[in-house]
């Protein structure tokens, strides 16, 4: 059994010992996460993505120009007489009825420039205003996007100080159990014990060695989950730098804040429904659009002997497509209801959550307190029991008993701490407004 307990060790030891340990603190944490993480990085491309949509309704401002240069040959007689008219070749030959009914071929090089000008384009406008909305409401849930990556940072670092803890408990009771080992093995040899006495402590030992090869496990596994936040490759073996205490942070108002970033920005959504809404009925009215030309003629490429512009204004008004935008603007009508329902919902719904992470957060407190006095009467019960053994007047059995409950109330307070303290951090995510 020595032999057994001695390999466990050293192969645990080496097994921590041949990663990289790092030790971190929270803050840097944070720092490499909101630089590196995946979602946020994800997060910062879909505002860049309804940045470009919101740049696309510019055409609803600014003039549309194009530039083209178009070579014919033709014998075709109206097209004829055209190019040469363009050219300002035409002469009094021209007009004779031979030659305007069976002209020669004649070549044409036009280099053409146009411009489009919207003038009054009021459901455009709409629809720019809906995309601005929609681009402020997703920059909002990229705010709290990183606001939600955060509070996971918060919980995994405390996760991670809390496994360390559980280590530190498991190695103490490590030292007792081997402590108690020998004492047994020496009483055992006076005949103040039985061989079964010793086999009960020698297999307290080997539970313990069990469980420490669980907690060191579960160091390793949020240390590679910090590291999948923070995008590091390397995983290696984190340590924090600071040890889990009790949070006295400030506790938030009751009710949500209506300044909280996803709060406003399904408010934002739900505006830019209503900006379409209102687009779709402006499709209703006429369009003015103003548009020019300025043309270059030539019988030889790239050249240009002769121009000319044209320049005007368009009052377009669609009277009727069918029913298509009447359902069109029945649709988005629907859809801007539905999203003040959501947002109604949701603002129920976040209320209902805080009204219970709160409630969650007391009952933390409560059972922090609670598990702290149970933590001390074990402690005090296993002084007692362990200075009786020592003088042969305990039984193991009762020894072993009050030695793994004082272990048990130990790990039960340091769980109760991480329970509060993330109950804290829970409450403050889902009461954070916005910095004025």
């Amino acid at each position: 059994m020595n032999k057994i307990l001695l390999l466990l060790v050293l192969f645990f030891s080496l097994g921590l010992g041949a990663q990289e340990i790092l030790f971190i603190t929270k803050e840097e944490v944070l720092t490499r996460v909101r630089k590196n993480n995946n979602t946020i990085q994800m997060s910062k491309q879909d505002v860049l993505m309804a940045k470009g949509d919101f740049d696309q309704t510019n055409a609803v401002l600014f003039p549309n120009v194009g530039i083209s240069h178009t070579a014919i040959a033709t014998t075709n007689p109206l097209m004829a007489f055209g190019s040469k008219l363009n050219q300002g070749i035409l002469t009094q030959e021209d007009f004779n009825p031979n030659l305007l009914n069976n002209p020669s071929q004649i070549e044409d090089y036009a280099t053409r420039i146009e411009v489009q000008q919207p003038l009054l384009n009021l459901d455009g406008l709409y629809q720019r205003k809906a995309a601005k909305s929609k681009l402020n409401a997703i920059e909002l849930q990229s705010v709290r996007t990183q606001e939600f990556i955060d509070l996971e940072v918060d919980k995994a670092y405390m996760q991670l100080q809390l496994a360390y803890k559980t280590v530190e408990v498991l190695e103490k009771a490590k030292e007792s159990a081997l402590e108690n080992k020998r004492i047994a093995e020496n009483n055992f040899s006076q005949g103040y014990l039985q061989k079964s006495d010793v086999l009960a402590v020698e297999v307290r030992a080997t539970e313990i060695q069990n469980q420490l090869q669980y907690a060191r496990s579960n160091i390793q596994n949020v240390s590679n989950y910090l590291s999948v936040l923070m995008d590091d490759s390397s995983y290696p073996v984190l340590q924090p730098s600071d040890s889990l205490n009790v949070d006295s942070g400030a506790v938030s108002p009751d009710n949500v804040p209506e300044d909280r970033a996803d709060i406003k920005a399904m408010e934002l959504k739900s505006k830019a429904y209503h900006q379409v809404y209102r687009a779709d009925r402006m499709s209703f009215l006429p369009r003015l659009n103003a548009f020019g030309t300025y043309e270059l003629h030539d019988d030889e490429i790239f050249q240009g002997d002769t121009d000319g512009y044209l320049f005007g204004a368009e009052l377009k008004w669609n009277l009727f497509e069918g029913s298509k935008r009447f359902g069109k603007a029945k649709k988005s009508k629907a859809e801007y209801e539905k999203s003040r329902l959501k947002l109604h919902q949701y603002k129920a719904e976040n209320q209902v959550e805080l009204n219970r992470a709160k409630r969650m957060l007391e009952d933390a407190k409560n059972n922090l307190l609670l598990a702290k006095l149970a933590m001390e009467q074990s402690q005090e019960s296993l002084r007692i029991r362990t200075n009786r053994f020592e003088q042969g007047l305990e039984k193991t059995t009762d020894l072993l008993f009050a030695e793994t409950q004082y272990a048990q109330k130990q790990l039960e307070y340091y769980t109760m701490i991480f329970n509060h303290n993330y109950a804290l951090a829970y409450v403050q995510f889902l009461s954070k407004g916005q910095i004025k």
